[in-house]
């Protein structure tokens, strides 16, 4: 499980399965940004019907299950965040990114663990696989 995670001093490349930075990438791949009628959003994610958003509030996640439909508040525990991920092929693989750490759900945002280091401001977050 890779990602890019796009920071104030470049692209870095992030093993999330061993929890380490692997080095400098070149770019953060395109996302399309699916659009959202919530107020106060950061960012926003999309994989098949699952929309997971960062909203300025507490928790500062929404998620959809069923297209932008319904949502449920998700991530009580979670600092104020700047970007998120969903693994395409797994949805319930999630990527959150808070100032300059980044916290991984592999249950679809019920539960999140910190990654054990940080990095430079993160400007932006994506799943290379």
């Amino acid at each position: 499980m890779i990602a890019a995670v796009a920071t104030v001093e470049g692209v870095v490349l992030v093993d999330v399965e061993n929890e380490e930075p692997l080095g400098g990438g070149t770019e953060l791949p395109s996302a399309d940004v699916p659009h959202v009628d919530l107020p106060r959003v950061v960012a926003a994610a999309r994989a098949g019907a699952t929309i997971a958003c960062v909203v300025e509030r507490r928790p500062p996640l929404a998620i959809s299950r069923d297209g932008g439909a319904t949502w449920t508040e998700a991530g009580g525990g979670l600092p104020a965040g700047f970007a998120i991920a969903i693994a395409e092929d797994e949805p319930d693989r999630m990527l959150y990114a808070a100032r300059n750490r980044l916290y991984l759900s592999t249950n679809g945002g019920v539960f999140w663990r910190s990654l054990p280091f940080e990095l430079p401001d993160i400007e932006g977050i994506a799943w290379l696989d």
